[in-house]
């Protein structure tokens, strides 16, 4: 951008905000982007669109979001799970064991 905008919105009584259409586009931001703060030292403060860090599975992370989503739309859908469900689930993988340090295969990646 080669000229400077000045663009105001206000806090709500929960300092929540709504991020303005014109820096929404700008930073080329959807639902659910994550936005980068930078304070600097003279009290500046610069927003950007946060990147993805490496690792991040951007997939389990839309689906993640997509239940905080139904679960918070449809809380009465949550059921509790029955103790007969989850010994099943015990007898199924009770006996797998697992190392979450070791390194995945080839096949496993």
């Amino acid at each position: 951008m080669s000229s400077t905008f000045e663009i105001e919105s206000t806090l709500t009584d929960r300092y929540q905000t709504t991020v303005p259409e014109s820096v929404r586009r700008a930073l080329r931001l959807e639902k659910r982007d994550k936005i980068h703060y930078t304070i600097r030292p003279d009290g500046e403060v610069v927003l950007t669109r946060a990147e993805a860090v490496d690792g991040d599975d951007l997939v389990l992370g839309q689906f993640l979001n997509f239940l905080a989503r139904d679960i918070a739309s449809h809380p009465e859908r949550l059921r509790a799970m029955d103790a007969n469900f989850v010994q099943r689930l015990q007898s199924l993988a009770g006996s797998i064991d697992v190392d979450l340090d070791a390194a995945l295969s080839a096949d496993d990646e």
